[in-house]
């Protein structure tokens, strides 16, 4: 994630020079040297999981607006490492990036994550990692017959796609560098595309695909894939502020991001023209007029601290994974 090529740094310095041009500044700062900028800089990464990143996050947007007085700008930026290095340069306020990447940025960036999405009412604070098989495929049971197959991950920098099944492979005793052929396929759904096309036996992806995503788009269909393993609870892309901010502007937009629903959200009328229809995993709110909140559509946020994101820390001691310490 942080290795520092040409091309890296290029794109890197790119990315903080237009996040540094499309603020204000740090604004004033009180006698402890926190600020509380004329504008507040928010930035997101592109996503699988929605076409259009603004409007996903407008309704957050908007409400920090409405709750703290202050103009925010809202920048789609083109990988974690980029957002992760303007919050180096305090030139992005509030981010949303991998919980992959903030435990690496934690040690770099003065910042603190505050929030987590929750997908569903009662739901939990994260994501689980799905293996799968094609539906008619009955070979592999469990991860000790991944052992002399073929895998299709998503992406090195993955926690859903990669890490996690990484490290449960190697604790069920399979070392996918000696038992197995990997493919690495970019992406969630490529991964089950590629699966479906035989081009590997297995494949690992986050369970939102699986669930909800695919088959809402007619690119999965019943029965065509066979769920033969779950992860742990994997911690949610968490809502990252900088700890250059004032205290109360901490605690304000806190309160913010966890106090919005998707369907009080849209009651507010922050998303507009842009209302999504609640799915089903949302039980009693299923088919309720809701505005997306984040690239995942989540119902709401809850809080979250540095210690929501030690599984990750687990998942670099497992696997021993060259982006835990040098980047994807």
């Amino acid at each position: 994630m942080f290795r520092k090529t040409a091309l890296g740094v290029i794109a890197v310095t790119t990315a903080v020079g237009l996040l540094s041009a499309c603020g204000t500044g740090p604004g004033a700062r009180n006698a402890a040297g926190e600020s509380r900028p004329d504008q507040l800089v928010f930035a997101a990464i592109p996503s699988e999981q929605t076409d259009n990143l603004q409007a996903a996050f407008a309704p957050i947007t908007a409400a920090l607006e409405r709750d703290l007085g202050i103009p925010v700008k809202f920048q789609a930026v083109a990988s974690n490492a980029a957002v992760v290095e303007a919050q180096v340069a305090k030139r992005v306020d509030v981010a949303v990036y991998g919980a992959f990447s903030y435990y690496l940025a934690r040690s770099r960036a003065d910042v603190q994550p505050v929030a987590v999405p929750l997908q569903a009412p009662g739901g939990e604070p994260g994501a689980y990692a799905y293996g799968v098989t094609r539906g008619d495929d009955t070979s592999i049971k469990s991860l000790a017959d991944v052992k002399g197959k073929d895998v299709c991950f998503t992406d090195p920098g993955s926690t859903t796609g990669y890490l996690q099944p990484l490290a449960s492979l190697k604790e069920a005793g399979v070392d996918v560098a000696k038992d197995a052929k990997t493919v690495f396929a970019k992406g969630h759904d490529t991964a089950v595309a590629s699966l479906l096309a035989g081009d590997c036996d297995i494949a690992f992806v986050g369970d939102v695909f699986i669930d909800t995503l695919l088959p809402a788009r007619g690119q999965l269909k019943p029965g065509q894939v066979r769920k033969v393993w779950t992860s742990p609870l994997i911690p949610g892309p968490p809502v990252v502020v900088g700890n250059w901010l004032s205290p109360d502007l901490r605690e304000k937009i806190t309160k913010t991001v966890t106090g919005l629903t998707a369907t009080g959200a849209a009651s507010a009328g922050l998303c507009r023209g842009n209302e999504i229809k609640g799915p089903q995993s949302w039980g009693d709110q299923a088919g309720a007029t809701a505005c997306p909140l984040g690239s995942s559509n989540a119902w709401t946020f809850v809080p979250a601290d540095d210690e929501t994101y030690q599984p990750i820390a687990r998942i670099c001691e497992i696997t021993k994974a060259e982006v835990c310490t040098s980047g994807d």
